[in-house]
């Protein structure tokens, strides 16, 4: 079921219309990466609040905005003109306007342009607020089950080819954490390729890594598999549809070594090191910093200053705090 653009724009109104939204300010939108029903009720109260839109392409948005009944004065930033773009933008804040930015899909600056405006406009003295929203990179990463990571690095796009392409796609298999890549669907398959014989050249760890595929995030025909590297190419020869659509690929984080989860383990057990008394001193330090700190953050200094594990302050920061 459709709903009519005045109810939705009404529905936005009662959820986001009572916080304030200062005028001379730039408001850095998210946008829906696939489906438009993604889009927040807080999203469509600045849209259509606003005076007028930056936006990467002047025809996606104006799309996008006639499917939510609105109509603004668009004027593009796009990759190729952010710089100079951004004293148009500057010059409307200048008057007292409410611009919004809006990539063509998802979080402006993670990967789409959107960087160098949120600096010159800040540079200028504006406001910039962010109205937050959908993002394919953490909707790949949330479904890619990596219970080795802790933390990711977002690789985008790599470059497209030479040995410029193949220095960023074996930097990834160097790094041990988790790191999400995107591809257009015509270079899909040269990547799976390309990301296999790296690996070949590392040895069998690296082609027993964990991959995550996601195709056509939140849309109708939305894939989402995992595999070992080793296995990718022969994923997309096996289907020519697996081929088709955007994607995001989340390269899981180098599993320990056995020894190491064995050594973890250890530390954690009854009587372990983990549970040995602090020294006077260090338990005053951690004391101290508890008192004004997150016991994570408490904790973390404590390391930097003691040179003791982290286990075992983080079991004595436990005991402290009851």
């Amino acid at each position: 079921m459709t709903i009519p653009a005045l109810t939705l724009l009404q529905a936005a109104e009662d959820a986001a219309g009572g916080q304030q939204y200062p005028a001379a300010a730039l408001y850095v939108v998210a946008t829906p990466i696939g489906n438009l029903a993604d889009i927040t009720l807080r999203a469509l109260h600045v849209l259509a609040r606003v005076d007028s839109v930056a936006c990467e392409d002047t025809r996606h948005s104006a799309a996008l905005l006639r499917h939510i009944g609105l109509h603004k004065p668009l004027m593009a930033v796009h990759a190729h003109n952010e710089h100079q773009a951004a004293e148009g933008v500057c010059a409307r804040l200048a008057q007292g306007q409410r611009v919004a930015y809006v990539s063509d899909a998802g979080t402006p600056a993670v990967s789409d342009p959107g960087a160098a405006l949120v600096a010159a406009v800040r540079e200028a003295g504006y406001r910039v607020i962010p109205i937050p929203g959908p993002s394919s990179a953490l909707a790949a990463l949330s479904v890619a089950g990596d219970v080795q990571g802790e933390g990711f690095r977002l690789r985008g796009f790599a470059p497209a080819k030479g040995a410029a392409r193949e220095q960023a796609l074996r930097a990834c298999l160097d790094d041990a954490g988790t790191q999400i890549l995107f591809e257009a669907p015509h270079r899909i398959q040269a990547l799976a390729r390309e990301l296999q014989a790296a690996a070949q050249a590392l040895g069998a760890e690296a082609l027993a890594r964990r991959i995550t595929v996601c195709r056509e995030l939140t849309k109708q025909f939305e894939q989402v598999d995992t595999l070992a590297l080793e296995g990718l190419p022969g994923w997309f020869d096996a289907d020519p549809q697996r081929q088709r659509g955007e994607f995001v690929l989340v390269l899981h984080a180098r599993a320990r070594p056995a020894a190491a989860s064995a050594s973890a383990a250890d530390a954690s057990a009854p009587g372990s090191e983990a549970e040995a008394p602090l020294a006077p001193d260090v338990q005053r330090l951690l004391s101290a910093l508890l008192e004004e700190l997150p016991l994570k953050q408490a904790v973390g200094l404590a390391v930097k200053v003691s040179g003791l594990g982290r286990n075992q302050l983080y079991q004595a920061a436990l005991r402290l705090k009851g």
